[in-house]
Order: C-alpha cells, then sequence, then structure tokens
C-alpha cells in the first residue's frame, strides 16, 4: 500500500464541480492499492500517516503529526501510484489490486481513519475527480507499508 502525503493548507477534491470533500490545514492523502496488500498493511500505514512528523514545531522543526495539529486528512484513492514504470513508456498497472477488492480495502482504510481521527473527508473510489491543493513547504512524501 503506498501513500503519497502532501503538507497542505487546503486542499479539496470536486466531482461533477461538486465538492466531496475539503480540509484546511492537514495532510492531503493520495492512496495506491497493491495486490497484496491487506487489512493489516492499511492499518499500519493509517497508523503512521496519523503520527508522521510533517509539521513544524514553535522551533520550526517538523516535530508535529497531523494527529498533533488537529489537522484535517483528505483522503483520495489513486490507482496510478501503483503503476509499474520501470520499463518503456506507458505505465503497468499488472501490481495493482483488481477493482472491486481495491475499493473494499479503500473503504476499510476510510472507516479506520474516520474512527481514529476527528476530520476526514473522502474523494470518491475510481470517480474522475478534479484535486485543488496549496502545498506548504511544498512538504510530500511517499510512504509505503
Amino acid at each position: 500500500m503506498l501513500a503519497l502525503i502532501q503538507r497542505v493548507t487546503t486542499a479539496k477534491v470536486e466531482i461533477e464541480n461538486q465538492v466531496a470533500g475539503e480540509i484546511g490545514a492537514g495532510l492531503l492523502v493520495f492512496l495506491g492499492i497493491e495486490k497484496e496488500d491487506t487489512q493489516e498493511r492499511a492499518e499500519k500505514l493509517l497508523q503512521k500517516i496519523l503520527a508522521y512528523r510533517v509539521f513544524s514545531d514553535d522551533e520550526g522543526k517538523m516535530n508535529l503529526s497531523v494527529s498533533d495539529i488537529q489537522g484535517g486528512l483528505l483522503l483520495v484513492s489513486q490507482f496510478t501510484l501503483a503503476a509499474d514504470t520501470d520499463r518503456g513508456l506507458r505505465p503497468s498497472f499488472s501490481s495493482a489490486k483488481p477493482p472491486q477488492e481495491a475499493k473494499a480495502l479503500y473503504e476499510y482504510f476510510t472507516e479506520l481513519a474516520q474512527g481514529r481521527h476527528h476530520q476526514v473527508e473522502t474523494g470518491e473510489f475510481a470517480a474522475d475527480m478534479q484535486v485543488s491543493l496549496t502545498n506548504d513547504g511544498p512538504v510530500t512524501f511517499l510512504l509505503k507499508s
């Protein structure tokens, strides 16, 4: 399971010109799900995301997590993160979990996040989404479980 996290001051997801999810300061999380991913891996990745220290403390050091600052979490399914780009000029998606299974794991991850964090917003699995954000820093990390 892959999570591309971006520290943001604002972020939103729109579907057909309607806002599906929106946060202020917090983390925008693009989530890629691979064939071997399980609920256990989802739990570990969520724990890491909520505790990952990417926000500045009073001394300007990245010592605070999204939980520490009580920031928002915007979760967006990102099928293309699971692409194999090692060969050629066209990505292969052979390592991605099949859509039905990936959707179930994405929904599990979302429900788990909503139970552990105070503000969780989402996009819609497999929808054509427009994502807007103001990356703070910029600060972006790729986390794996």
